[in-house]
C-alpha cells in the first residue's frame, strides 16, 4: 500500500525532482559543450598563423577562425587574399538581423559566403538587381537600397560597393577568394 500524500506535498517533491532533472541537463550540456571547445583546439600538426592578432587554424582544407564570439570558415587565409584590389565600406554588423539578396551563377561563390553569413543574417534569396536582365524571371527585383551582393564571372578582378550593392567581379576559379577577402574587408581584418 501506498502512503496518503498531501497534494501539496506531491506537488513539492515533484518539483524539486524536475529541478534536480533540469540541473543535470544543463550540467551535461555545459560540460559536452566545453569538452567539444577544447577537442576543437587546435590538433597536433595543424597549420596556424595569427594575423593582425587574430588566429587562424587550417583543418579540412578551410581557415577556421574566432572573430567577435563567431566562428568562421575560410577557404583562403587573410596573406593570400592580401594581393586583391577591393572597396567596400559595409561591415558585417550592416548585415545581421537583416534580409540578404544575392544575384551569382556561381554555387561555389554562395556556399562561402553562405557558411559565413548564415549565422548573421535574418535570412538569404536569390534576386535581380533593378535593370539588369536574370534568367530566373521568378526572383524579386531588388534595388541598392537593399543589402545585395551580385557575384559576377568577368575578365577583370574588383570588388567595388554602390549604397548597399557589392560587385564581386573575377573569374571563376578566383570566386572563392574573391568572397573570403570581401568577408575579410566586412569583418575588419583587411
Amino acid at each position: 500500500m501506498r502512503k496518503i500524500v498531501s497534494r501539496e506535498t506531491e506537488a513539492k517533491k515533484r518539483k524539486r525532482n524536475q529541478l534536480i532533472i533540469g540541473g543535470i541537463l544543463v550540467g551535461i550540456m555545459i560540460l559536452s559543450t566545453v569538452g567539444y571547445a577544447v577537442n576543437r583546439e587546435s590538433p597536433s600538426g595543424a597549420k596556424k598563423i595569427t594575423y593582425k592578432g587574430i588566429e587562424f587554424v587550417q583543418q579540412n582544407g578551410y581557415w577556421f577562425a574566432t572573430i567577435g564570439g563567431v566562428q568562421f570558415a575560410f577557404k583562403y587565409n587573410p596573406q593570400e587574399t592580401e594581393e586583391i584590389n577591393g572597396f567596400a565600406t559595409i561591415r558585417i554588423n550592416d548585415y545581421s538581423g537583416k534580409p540578404l539578396y544575392i544575384s551569382s551563377d556561381n554555387l561555389d561563390a554562395e556556399n562561402e559566403l553562405y557558411q559565413n553569413l548564415d549565422s548573421i543574417i535574418l535570412r538569404r534569396q536569390s534576386a535581380c538587381l533593378q535593370g539588369q536582365t536574370c534568367s530566373n524571371k521568378d526572383y524579386p527585383v531588388k534595388t541598392c537600397d537593399d543589402n545585395f551582393i551580385i557575384i559576377k564571372e568577368a575578365g577583370n578582378t574588383s570588388i567595388s560597393q554602390e549604397k548597399n550593392c557589392v560587385f564581386i567581379e573575377g573569374k571563376k576559379e578566383d570566386s572563392v577568394k574573391l568572397i573570403d577577402k570581401f568577408l575579410y574587408k566586412t569583418l575588419g581584418i583587411q
